[in-house]
């Protein structure tokens, strides 16, 4: 790899090479494009530039839980909408709008629910937010989403003042130990974004890798394809053994434990890191009752099915 060539060097500090790539596949211009080191980074230098003591900002109530982090930070409140069956609803953020709301955050598909919500609800509710709003999206798992009524945000991005959207190459692209990731915004924003973020904040290799990244279009293919495979079969093969699952639109599923016969959530997380299987504990997000499980490969797929078969049967709560 080249960039290992010229580790004693700084990187460039605008990420060039890397938004004129993302502006060339996306068909976006560059100068609206800023890079980050993750989108962590990129949400938290929003609510740096938008937010502080006195100021309120919305997220939804199990929305990702650096909207909350960030908004603190900064002196601001977090102020939380309901969802409606674990999916954001535009009404209930409306509702939660105050004179001192100065940001929404929506993750859309969310994490940990896997949910999404449709771009005329998304378009709804940015008109009829006020203009001083910030409306952000944060798309990290959008390249997953073979829905007709989904949309990233561009368009949204392209026709407002006041809408930023966040994207990731965490997830399909599969970098995220390089920490990497890209927010579109309007001139404005991407100019303040890039007064007040760190000279260097993207490194020489995560740019160079990015830029490979953002152009191999069949790995691309082949991560959307095997989640489209994998995603409705555990979805089926879980709610066959009698758990619910939220339907999600991402590469993961929310998976719904009862409290009783020995399978409530935290029992079922400790049967699973017995063989080694590791999902995610969801107590922060308010899912107490909830694990979240990520696609993998086809046999980490068997065999968490297996694990779980395994848990209901020996709790004789199996589905027939």
């Amino acid at each position: 790899m080249a960039a290992g060539s010229s580790l004693d060097r700084y990187p460039d500090g605008s990420a060039t090479l890397l938004r004129e790539a993302i502006g060339e596949v996306f068909g976006l211009n560059p100068e609206r494009i800023v890079c980050g080191a993750g989108s962590d980074e990129l949400l938290s230098l929003l609510a740096t530039a938008y937010l502080g003591p006195g100021d309120e900002a919305i997220h939804t109530q199990h929305g990702f839980l650096i909207y909350k982090i960030a908004i603190q930070t900064n002196g601001a409140t977090p102020v939380v909408a309901a969802e409606s069956d674990c999916r954001a609803d535009a009404d209930a953020i409306l509702a939660a709008v105050t004179a001192r709301t100065k940001a929404v955050f929506i993750a859309n598909p969310n994490n940990p629910t896997g949910t999404y919500i449709a771009f005329d609800e998304v378009r709804r509710l940015r008109e009829a937010l006020p203009d001083h709003v910030l409306l952000v999206l944060d798309a990290a798992y959008a390249e997953y989403v073979k829905r007709n009524d989904y949309e990233a945000g561009i368009e949204l991005v392209a026709t407002s003042n006041n809408t930023v959207m966040t994207r990731t190459f965490s997830k399909v692209f599969g970098l995220a130990s390089l920490r990497l990731g890209w927010a579109y915004c309007p001139r404005a924003i991407a100019e303040i974004l890039n007064k007040i973020r760190g000279p260097f904040n993207v490194s020489g290799p995560a740019i160079a890798a990015g830029v490979a990244a953002i152009r191999d279009h069949a790995h691309i293919e082949r991560a959307v394809a095997h989640n489209s495979k994998w995603l409705p079969w555990l979805t089926t093969e879980i709610e066959r053994l009698g758990l619910r699952v939220t339907p999600s639109a991402a590469n993961f599923v929310l998976v719904h434990f009862p409290e009783k016969n020995g399978v409530a959530a935290a029992a079922a997380d400790r049967f699973l890191c017995e063989r080694r299987i590791i999902l995610r504990r969801l107590e922060a997000y308010g899912l107490p009752g909830a694990l979240r499980l990520t696609v993998g490969t086809a046999d980490e797929n068997k065999a968490v099915i297996a694990a779980l078969r395994d848990l209901m049967a020996g709790a004789g709560t199996a589905g027939g």
